[in-house]
């Protein structure tokens, strides 16, 4: 199973929940899961339409959650060093384009698997911690993931990595863009990001 559908079935549980409580990270991935699938449920005939719209749900669902300018920053490398603040700003944003790219995308695999969340553990002296869960679909083995979150100044926490299998999300897209940054630039970097994210979603 790729990373990408990864990404899709780690968000499919069936928890109801209204607010998403940013303090607790293992209620932070089960709730945040919960009311992006639950907007998808319910945008169905829109995205029939459009696939494009994919991209609005992730935006006002997900990415409110997910610490992108630290994932932005880690990808980076030695780079943020190296770069002017205009060029961290614009990677940033062309990053947050490339996630909500990548996980619209996602949303377009999704079946009903299901996700089996481990119980949660004393995170008060915690600054990152990891919320391990099994995917479960018949007819294949269960797909362990570790899901990570870090707890920002305000006391809240927000998610910034994905490990599936032992490959880390982060990690690998680290490995990917710091080699493109040296070979081409950080300002093409940037271009290529905003192409990306500017790609049609498609069923596959």
């Amino acid at each position: 199973m790729s990373v990408i559908l990864v990404l899709a079935t780690l968000l499919s549980v069936t928890a109801q929940a209204e607010e998403v409580d940013r303090t607790d990270p293992y209620k932070l991935v089960e709730q945040v899961a919960d009311k992006t699938f639950g907007r998808f449920a319910a945008d169905k005939a829109i995205i029939d339409q459009d696939l494009g719209h994919l991209k609005v749900i992730v935006e006002q669902e997900l990415m409110p959650y997910v610490d992108y300018k630290y994932a932005a920053y880690k990808v980076m490398g030695q780079y943020v060093r190296e770069s002017s603040k205009e060029q961290r700003s614009a990677f940033v944003e062309a990053f947050k384009g490339y996630l909500i790219a990548t996980y619209a995308q996602a949303l377009t695999e999704y079946t009903d698997q299901t996700v089996e969340f481990s119980p949660a553990r004393d995170f008060s002296n915690e600054k990152i911690v990891e919320v391990s869960v099994q995917i479960v679909e018949n007819g294949r083995p269960p797909i362990k993931l570790v899901f990570k979150a870090r707890r920002l100044k305000d006391k809240t926490w927000k998610a910034f990595d994905l490990v599936a299998e032992g490959v880390s999300l982060l990690a690998s897209k680290r490995s990917e863009i710091s080699n493109l940054i040296r070979q081409q630039g950080i300002d093409n970097v940037i271009q290529m990001l905003n192409d990306k994210t500017q790609q049609d979603i498609t069923a596959e």
